[in-house]
């Protein structure tokens, strides 16, 4: 006899207990992967298109005005810098002019570049008025210096090197009032001309009799290790004369005497202290 064969039992759900067919256990059927993405391709293009049919011509528009924008910006710098280049040559030859003995010709070069507005510009200003007062020509000199200082368009540290060239220019003529006022702004830390405007500030007040106000600013020099050489080393001679001029107003007392060793003869007091010069030296009477 044959025996009945029999079958595996059909898989349960787990969750029902349930069996399940065989037709339920096989996969579903995966989605037209290919499909979907042509889809939204051909979505994205429409978008697109859309976009571009609303907004093409801003974006055009901008594109056009970025290249002349880019092109305009170099033509512009192409000609400042050519501009640089001719004031440059300009002022050079100008003072060679100078230099030479061509004072006419080279004023007249330098004059013109002036008028330029531009650094060449402002320096050509400065060596018009820094030549005047090399041959003499103190007030023309002094009226360029205050024009150039006036200008708002130059550079505040150039304007400021004008002001100190005016202050040097009038130490002999204006009071110590007067150069108190064109010099303490420049005796600011904070300004680059402060040790030459300290060394006029103190040159001014030995000139005026103001023996301490000069002190002072001559202190300010010898003891600051910034200052360059050649400044502190006036300030220090200028110490000593104001050392040497204390000392003789006050007398030279004599040294005690020792057994067996003459005493010297103090030395006589002068009448009044020594007067210094607007240089600075002390001068006899």
């Amino acid at each position: 006899m044959t025996q009945p064969t029999t079958q595996p039992p059909s898989p349960k759900s787990p969750k029902t207990g349930v069996a399940l067919n065989a037709r339920d256990s096989k996969p579903a059927a995966p989605k037209n992967e290919a499909f979907d993405k042509e889809v939204d391709e051909e979505l994205q293009r429409e978008q697109l298109s859309q976009l571009w049919e609303r907004y093409s011509g801003y974006i055009l528009a901008g594109a056009v005005a970025l290249v002349l924008g880019v092109g305009a910006y170099k033509l512009v710098e192409s000609r400042r810098q050519s501009a640089a280049e001719a004031q440059g040559a300009a002022y050079i030859a100008g003072i060679k002019q100078l230099t030479s003995g061509k004072v006419d010709e080279g004023a007249a070069a330098l004059a013109a570049v002036g008028k330029s507005g531009s650094g060449f510009g402002s320096i050509a200003r400065l060596r018009l008025a820094a030549a005047d007062a090399a041959t003499g020509k103190t007030a023309e000199a002094v009226a360029k210096y205050e024009a150039f200082a006036k200008d708002g368009s130059v550079d505040p540290v150039l304007a400021d090197f004008a002001r100190l060239q005016t202050a040097m220019l009038t130490i002999d003529t204006a009071g110590w009032d007067e150069m108190q006022g064109k010099l303490t702004p420049l005796a600011s830390d904070s300004n680059a001309w402060r040790f030459s405007a300290k060394e006029l500030l103190g040159m001014a007040a030995l000139k005026a009799g103001q023996t301490e106000a000069a002190r002072t600013q001559f202190e300010k020099l010898v003891g600051d290790p910034s200052v360059p050489a050649g400044i502190a080393e006036r300030a220090r001679i200028m110490m000593g004369s104001i050392v040497a001029a204390d000392l003789a107003a006050k007398g030279t007392l004599a040294a005690p005497a020792t057994p067996g060793t003459p005493t010297a003869p103090a030395a006589a007091a002068p009448a009044a202290p020594a007067k210094t010069s607007p240089a600075g030296a002390a001068t006899k009477k």
